[in-house]
């Protein structure tokens, strides 16, 4: 039987708003292998300028990343839907080991399978400094707080 990551393609705003809000919480963990679950284990990305291709990858690569980018914490937005595709725009907070803060801010494709798995992510990310009382991403987004916008600065 078939993993299966509901919900599954085609999307409908309801459920692409719940991928997307599923997508967070599960980064938000900060666990590789929590995360590349929600993967085909096949999955293409691009992060940046980084190719990655199946989970094992992706687990390296998300470990080699949150040691990095320490106290992360994400916001997803949905941008456009569309049968088994969805485009997210995001931002999040961490700080590196010298103790400097940054808010990236990207947008994603994304592409699923017939099960709900992903099977292609492209990501494009910029960096910008930002000072410690600049930060307003603290930790996992309230349940009240689901579902909303996320500012342009």
């Amino acid at each position: 039987m078939p993993e299966e990551r509901p919900p599954c393609p085609p999307f409908t705003r309801e459920t692409a708003l719940r991928k997307v809000q599923a997508a967070e919480d599960a980064w938000n963990t900060r666990d590789p292998h929590r995360v590349a679950l929600a993967y085909t284990p096949d999955s293409l990305w691009r992060n940046r300028d980084t190719f990655v291709s199946g989970r094992e990858e992706i687990v390296a690569f998300l470990t080699r990343k949150w040691e990095r980018e320490q106290d992360y914490a994400l916001r997803k937005s949905l941008w456009a839907f569309d049968g088994n595709r969805i485009a997210v725009r995001f931002q999040y907070e961490w700080h590196d080991g010298e103790g400097r803060w940054w808010r990236s801010y990207g947008n994603e494709l994304w592409e699923f399978d017939e099960h709900g798995l992903m099977r292609r992510r492209e990501a494009s990310i910029n960096d910008v400094a930002i000072t410690e009382a600049d930060r307003r991403i603290h930790g996992p987004r309230p349940a009240a707080e689901h579902g909303t916008d996320l500012p342009l600065q």
